[in-house]
């Protein structure tokens, strides 16, 4: 049976007095006190149970599959945990949108582009993978406020890109945690439900997510089975412990022969590798690295390797194996196929541009034949906006 109650907000804190707001049900169940800022939605009639009235904000592949996991207990009839499910991403240049908007739209939801955010009522505001900063006057417009699916264990890796920073240096140990949002900060909020898997060994950021993502899911439908003792079981994160996981971009790629060691540059390439392939210059030329693999040590004892110095960034094909051989700070990684105007394989590259570099500069030494780190100027920043639910 559905009970409907007229209690979104909570008894003031002790020591309040008159004039001042009520507290929205979410602050507290969170012991916090009423806050300034935006319209308080006194007299809305907010359910004590389920089933919940629910806004989805995500984006991309992670958050899809929270998504499908919210769809999937809406069409739960028996389990009536949510009524109502709508969406909001962000527009795209593409035409079938994000991963999020098309499966919204397959499975018939109602979605809105960002800054757009409906105009329903709704019970709790669900967030996954969305990067945008949301204002307290919209945190306040969910009488349960808003909950995020975050890929780490916070407050390790807060920041958009959590998953690329937990392979890149090389964590053994990660997971998901289930917080409330805050406003003006990412990722800072109240932790709800945490848990922990081992990172696959030598596994890719896509891997991981689509481990993580399943995880996630899971865990926010059993949060939303609990809400109101969720929320009151609510702990804040620790102050130690604190990391940053900063959005990559086409710079981070770039490697840095003479600093990174082979594993760093694996690392990198299994973080980033799937969204932009790592990147170094040839000539003066900017060469993409696409297939990356590790140089058994049967390899590495050839006296074309051993029997001369050679420097971070220089470049020899072994024609054995067919792979190019490329010096860093600490070894040798291998590289299969580049992109250079075109995909070329390690073959197609040492005969259409190593061997006649060599047959001009027949002297040469392999240390002057090198790949050099691509330099990047950064991009400008730009000002972050918070938009507010109208």
């Amino acid at each position: 049976m559905r009970v409907l109650v007229r209690c979104c907000w909570g008894p003031l804190p002790v020591g309040g007095g008159a004039g001042r707001k009520p507290t929205p049900r979410w602050r507290a169940l969170a012991g916090l006190s009423g806050s300034s800022g935006g319209e308080d939605g006194r007299g809305a009639r907010v359910r004590e149970k389920p089933p919940w009235r629910v806004l989805f904000f995500g984006t991309d592949w992670f958050a899809r599959e929270t998504l499908r996991a919210l769809h999937a207990a809406r069409e739960n009839k028996e389990e009536e945990l949510i009524e109502n499910l709508e969406v909001v991403t962000v527009p795209s240049p593409s035409p079938k949108g994000l991963p999020v908007k098309q499966y919204a739209i397959q499975s018939q939801l109602p979605v809105y582009e960002w800054p757009d955010v409906g105009s329903g009522e709704y019970d709790v505001g669900v967030v996954a993978s969305f990067g945008r900063l949301l204002s307290e006057a919209l945190i306040l417009k969910f009488p349960y406020g808003i909950l995020n699916v975050h890929p780490s264990c916070l407050p390790r890796w807060r920041g958009p890109a959590p998953i690329i920073h937990t392979v890149l240096h090389g964590d053994t140990v990660t997971g998901v945690t289930i917080m409330q949002i805050r406003p003006k900060r990412f990722d800072v909020g109240p932790i709800l439900k945490q848990e922990t898997v081992p990172v696959p060994p030598k596994g890719t950021s896509k891997e991981l997510e689509a481990l993580l993502s399943s995880l996630g899911a899971s865990m926010l439908i059993s949060v939303l089975k609990n809400l109101p003792e969720s929320l009151r079981n609510g702990r804040q994160q620790p102050t130690e412990g604190v990391t940053q996981a900063p959005k990559i971009s086409a710079a981070t790629s770039c490697i840095k022969w003479e600093e990174q060691t082979s594993e760093q540059i694996f690392r990198l390439y299994r973080a980033v590798g799937n969204i932009i392939p790592l990147q170094t210059l040839w000539m003066g030329n900017t060469i993409k690295l696409l297939d990356l693999i590790e140089v058994n040590n049967s390899i590495l004892t050839d006296p074309k390797l051993t029997g001369q110095a050679i420097t971070p960034g220089s470049v020899i094909y072994h024609k054995q194996s067919q792979i190019l051989l490329v010096c860093c700070k600490d070894g040798w990684i291998g590289v299969q196929s580049v992109m250079l105007k075109k995909k070329l394989t390690a073959t197609d590259f040492y005969n259409g541009y190593l061997h006649p570099w060599y047959q001009k500069n027949s002297q040469a030494q392999p240390s002057q034949c090198t790949f050099q780190t691509l330099r990047l100027p950064p991009k400008k920043k730009q000002k972050k906006k918070i938009v507010a639910m109208q």
